[in-house]
């Protein structure tokens, strides 16, 4: 499979791709679904959702070849997170 280039800039592509998952997917979503990732085609709508990024994302490549994939976490502010969190405290 051959990666496809970018057709939009950084800030388009994730304009986009959040307003798209807001409008689309996200009033598909239910509880059971948090946690999992969203692979989303920000042009036509298109999407998979899976416990595993790749999978989701592989998924939508087959359906759609050229799709302009954003990635979306079920439930977080971003799909991934680098370094250390602490755990959180509980009230």
């Amino acid at each position: 499979m051959i990666a496809n280039q970018p057709r939009y800039s950084k800030e388009e592509f994730a304009r986009r791709g959040d307003e798209m998952y807001e409008r689309v997917v996200r009033p598909q979503l239910n509880d059971s679904d948090k946690g999992k990732f969203v692979a989303l085609d920000i042009e036509t709508g298109e999407y998979e959702i899976d416990s595993k990024d790749i999978s989701a994302s592989h998924r939508l490549r087959m359906r759609l070849p050229n799709a302009q994939v954003w990635l979306l976490r079920v439930g977080y502010g971003a799909a991934y997170h680098f370094g250390f969190l602490p755990p959180r405290q509980t009230r």
